[in-house]
Order: C-alpha cells, then sequence, then structure tokens
C-alpha cells in the first residue's frame, strides 16, 4: 500500500475535516465565523508546536529555508485566509448548498493549477475517477436534506445578488485549489507538519490584520467565554487545521494534487455516516446513490 500512501493520506484528511466541519458548524453559530477563524488557527498552533517539538526537538520550523517560508506562507493566505472569507461569504449570499456545490469544482481547479504551477499531468483514467467521484459528491449535496432545487434557490435571488454570490463561492474555490498547489511547491522534502505550522503562522497574522481592520478583537475575546463553543471549536482544530492539513500535506507530497484535492472532496460523504447516528437526520435514496458512485470513484484511483 506504500504505493498509494498520498491517497490514503487524503482519505484520513477528509475524515479529519468531516470531523472539523461538524465541530466548527457547532461552535461558529455560537461565536461568529471571524472569531472562530483565528481562535482555531491559534490552538490548532498550539497542538501542532507540541507536536513539533516531541517529533523534531523543535517548538518552532526554525530550520526551513527561505524559499519554503515565502511559499507556504503565500499558500496559508490564499487558503486558510482569502479561501475562506470569499466561502464564508458566499455562505451568506447564495446559502452553503450552492456554495458547497461550486466547492466541487477544487479538484478539477487544483489540477489544473498543479498543471500550471507544479507541471503535473493526470491520465485519462485518473480524470475519469475524478469525475465519477465529483458527479456523486454533486449528487449528494444536491439531494441533501431538502426538495428545495438550486435552480428555485438561486430564482430566489435578485440575479446580481445571486451573480455575487457564485463568484464568492468559485473564489474560495480557486482560493482552496491555489492553496494546495502552493502547498506542495513551498513544502518539497521539507516535513509535512512543520509546513503546516508555517502556514498556520500566515493565517493567523492574515487574520489578526483583518479583524484589527474590522475592530473585531472584543468579539473575538467574548468567544472564550463561551466554554460550549471553545470546546467545539478545540476539537476542530485539532481534527481540522493541525491534523486534517498536515494530512492534506501528506497527501500532496506522495501524489499528485488533482487526486489528492478529489478524495479530500468526499467530506459531503463521509459526513452521511454521522447525521443519521448522531443528529438523526433521514438520508434520501438518491444521497446514498449519489454515495455509492462517489466511493466507487474513489475506488478507481487504487485500481485503475
Amino acid at each position: 500500500m506504500y504505493g498509494y500512501y498520498g491517497e490514503i493520506a487524503a482519505l484520513i484528511a477528509a475524515v479529519c475535516w468531516t470531523v472539523s466541519s461538524m465541530a466548527f458548524e457547532y461552535a461558529g453559530k455560537r461565536v461568529g465565523s471571524i472569531s472562530l477563524n483565528i481562535i482555531r488557527l491559534f490552538m490548532a498552533l498550539i497542538f501542532i508546536s507540541i507536536f513539533n517539538y516531541f517529533s523534531r526537538g523543535m517548538f518552532f520550523s526554525v530550520d526551513a529555508t527561505a524559499y519554503q517560508y515565502f511559499w507556504l506562507s503565500i499558500s496559508g493566505l490564499v487558503g486558510f485566509v482569502i479561501g475562506d472569507l470569499f466561502l464564508f461569504k458566499a455562505f451568506i449570499v447564495i446559502g452553503a448548498r450552492i456554495s458547497m456545490l461550486v466547492m466541487s469544482l477544487v479538484p478539477p481547479i487544483t489540477a489544473i493549477i498543479g498543471w500550471m504551477v507544479l507541471g503535473e499531468t493526470l491520465s485519462p483514467k485518473q480524470i475519469f475517477a475524478m469525475f465519477v467521484t465529483i458527479f456523486g459528491i454533486c449528487i449528494v449535496m444536491i439531494f441533501k436534506n431538502s426538495g428545495i432545487k438550486i435552480k428555485e434557490q438561486i430564482k430566489d435571488k435578485k440575479l446580481s445578488v445571486a451573480l455575487i454570490g457564485l463568484l464568492l463561492a468559485l473564489g474560495g474555490t480557486i482560493g482552496q485549489a491555489a492553496g494546495l498547489v502552493l502547498s506542495k511547491k513551498g513544502m518539497g522534502d521539507y516535513d509535512a507538519f512543520a509546513s503546516t505550522q508555517i502556514r498556520i503562522v500566515a493565517g493567523i497574522i492574515g487574520f489578526a490584520v483583518l479583524i484589527s481592520f474590522m475592530k473585531r478583537w472584543k468579539n473575538v475575546f467574548l468567544a472564550f467565554k463561551n466554554l460550549p463553543a471553545v470546546k467545539g471549536m478545540g476539537l476542530g482544530a485539532f481534527s481540522g487545521p493541525f491534523l486534517g492539513v498536515s494530512m492534506s500535506l501528506i497527501a500532496v507530497k506522495y501524489t499528485e494534487t488533482g487526486i489528492a484535492a478529489t478524495l479530500m472532496a468526499i467530506v459531503p460523504v463521509i459526513i452521511i455516516v454521522p447525521a443519521v447516528l448522531i443528529n438523526k437526520e433521514k438520508i434520501r435514496f438518491m444521497e446514498i446513490v449519489g454515495a455509492v458512485i462517489a466511493v466507487v470513484g474513489v475506488g478507481l484511483f487504487f485500481i485503475l
């Protein structure tokens, strides 16, 4: 299975992000997205610094080169700050479902950027597996929880508002894709967890500037008084920015960024299980169909 080390790491990252997405949804409803974003990164920095100390003998990534610091910092700003800001704004303008449907374009966009920046290419079989997986994910998201059709949701919005929302979602999609590719470019053979730490620090700086500009520090400090939210952010920070992002860097280190992005995009499929077991949600038949198609697409990466 060593030949699929990157693919396995990508699937682990998807599981981690399933946990973090549920934890952050719980916390975000209580403290808001801006406070959530910077606090989760601070918590993740603590986790990853302790991990680096025991695994590498140093709290901070002081052995990285200037080249690695530059590209990993840029990837942190693009992925953690710009990409997330666009995405969260899109959630508000056009809703989470349409936004996440646009986000299903992350794998092909990642593959294109990976080809442009890193010279990566995918075989026809890998491209086929990618689109089978994406097709299954789209089915799951379109039919999730509600009978309301995507076109009806857009119809309820003014055309200009809907267009702005779609562009914001696309901006978030490009940010996520570019951040992943730039991470691989900056990391090279460097340690994935140490690389994640550099990205997190860049993300913290980016959000600190934004919060200072918006004068929201009071809200950030007040968020710490909400103990349930703090617990949710702690779980999300451990499973997301710390473990999930580090696994994503291990994934792109050992496989093409387009393949890694595709496998990590199956969170809407994985989340069906805890949605049923924990939240007691009813699952539609087409969601099951979409999940099966997505799983088949994932399997194709391992057998083709």
